[in-house]
C-alpha cells in the first residue's frame, strides 16, 4: 500500500514538474523575421521590444528572436504564423497582399509625399479597419513599422526615364499591385522570396530589384548591382503580426504587456528608419553609381502608372481605395 502511495506521489510530482515547464514556455514568445541583423526593424526588436516584454513583465515574459531568415524567407514565416507554428513575425506588408488583398489599397504607386502623410493614413481609421481584416485571416496586427521608399537597382543601365525601365527583368514582391506598376512602366517584373534574390541577381536571373537603400546596402546587393536611382515608387510598411488564436488565449495582462513592449519598438523603429535610410544612401553612392530622376522624369513615371489603381479597384472593394485616396489628400 504504502510503495503504490510512493509511486501515485512520485507520478503527481513529474505531471506537476511537467505541467510547470510547459507553463514556463508559455511566457517565452518565438517572432522570427526576413531582415538582416542591422537592419532598423531587427535592431528595435532586439533592443527594444525584447527589453520592454521583460521589463514590463517583470521578468514574467521573455521572447526569443530569429531575424534574417533564421527560420525561412517571409513567405514561410507568414505561413508559419498563420498555422500557429510560429507566434509571431515582422514582415513586409506586400507578403500578406495574398492572404488580405485590402493591404493593396495603402501600397499604390506614388501614393504618399512623404513617409509622414504615410504614417497619418495607418495610424488612423484606415490601419484600424486593415487591422481588422487581418484579424479575419488569423492574425492580430500589432504596429506598422517603416519599410521605407522603395527604389531601383539594376545591373544593366542607368536609370533616368521611364524608357530606360524597358525590358528590364526586375524582381519584386509578390504584391499584385507592385507587379502590375512596373508592367505599365515598361519593365518585366518576376515575383520572388527575397532569400533567393542575391543569387538570382548575381546569376542573371533578373536585370534588377527594388528596395529601400537599407535593405539595398544590409543585403549587399551593390555587390551584383551597378546602378541605382532615386526612383520612390512605393513607401512600404512592415508589419508586425501574431497568430489570433495563441494571443487571444494569453491572460489580458500579458496581452497589455506585449503590445506596450511593442508600441515602444515600432516608435524606435521608425525614429531609426529614417537615419539608418541617409546612412545607407550615402554608403551606397561609395559602391554604385547613383542617379537622380528629375522631377519630370518622375512625373512620367506617376502618370504611367496611375492606371493600376483601377486593377487594384478589381482586387479590393473600390469604396476602400477611394476612401485612402481621401486620406492622403486630407494628411498632406
Amino acid at each position: 500500500m504504502l510503495k503504490r502511495y510512493t509511486l501515485a506521489r512520485a507520478a503527481a510530482c513529474v505531471v506537476l514538474s511537467l505541467a510547470a515547464t510547459a507553463a514556463a514556455a508559455q511566457d517565452k514568445v518565438r517572432i522570427a523575421g526576413n531582415f538582416a541583423t542591422e537592419h532598423s526593424s531587427s535592431i528595435a526588436m532586439e533592443q527594444v521590444f525584447k527589453r520592454e516584454l521583460v521589463r514590463l513583465s517583470g521578468g514574467k515574459l521573455d521572447v526569443d528572436i530569429f531575424p534574417a531568415m533564421q527560420l525561412g524567407g517571409a513567405k514561410e514565416n507568414v505561413d508559419a504564423v498563420r498555422s500557429g507554428a510560429l507566434f509571431m513575425t515582422w514582415v513586409g506588408a506586400a507578403f500578406l497582399t495574398r492572404i488580405v488583398p485590402e493591404l493593396e489599397a495603402v501600397s499604390l504607386p506614388f501614393q504618399y509625399p512623404s513617409r509622414e502623410v504615410a504614417f497619418k493614413v495607418v495610424d488612423g481609421a484606415i490601419g484600424e479597419l486593415l487591422d481588422r481584416k487581418l484579424g479575419e485571416k488569423g492574425f492580430i496586427s500589432l504596429g506598422w513599422m517603416e519599410l521605407g521608399s522603395r527604389h531601383v537597382t539594376n545591373s544593366k543601365r542607368p536609370i533616368k526615364s521611364i524608357a530606360d525601365l524597358s525590358g528590364l527583368k526586375i524582381r519584386m514582391q509578390p504584391n499584385e499591385t507592385h507587379l502590375a506598376t512596373f508592367r505599365a512602366l515598361g519593365a518585366n517584373p518576376l515575383a520572388l522570396d527575397i532569400k533567393e534574390l542575391y543569387s538570382a541577381l548575381e546569376q542573371g536571373v533578373v536585370d534588377g530589384q527594388e528596395n529601400p537603400y537599407a535593405i539595398i546596402l544590409a543585403n549587399r546587393f551593390s555587390e551584383v548591382q551597378k546602378y541605382v536611382s532615386n526612383t520612390g515608387h512605393f513607401f512600404d510598411f512592415i508589419l508586425v503580426v501574431a497568430n489570433r488564436r495563441q494571443f487571444q488565449v494569453m491572460k489580458a495582462a500579458d496581452q497589455k504587456t506585449l503590445r506596450a513592449a511593442m508600441a515602444a519598438a515600432v516608435e524606435h523603429q521608425r525614429k531609426l528608419a529614417v537615419a539608418l535610410d541617409g546612412k545607407a544612401l550615402e554608403e551606397l553612392k561609395k559602391k554604385m553609381r547613383y542617379d537622380e530622376l528629375s522631377p519630370q522624369a518622375r512625373d512620367e513615371l506617376r502618370k504611367a502608372s496611375a492606371g493600376v489603381v483601377d486593377t487594384v479597384k478589381q482586387r479590393v472593394d473600390p469604396a476602400l481605395v477611394d476612401r485612402v485616396i481621401a486620406e492622403v489628400a486630407r494628411a498632406r
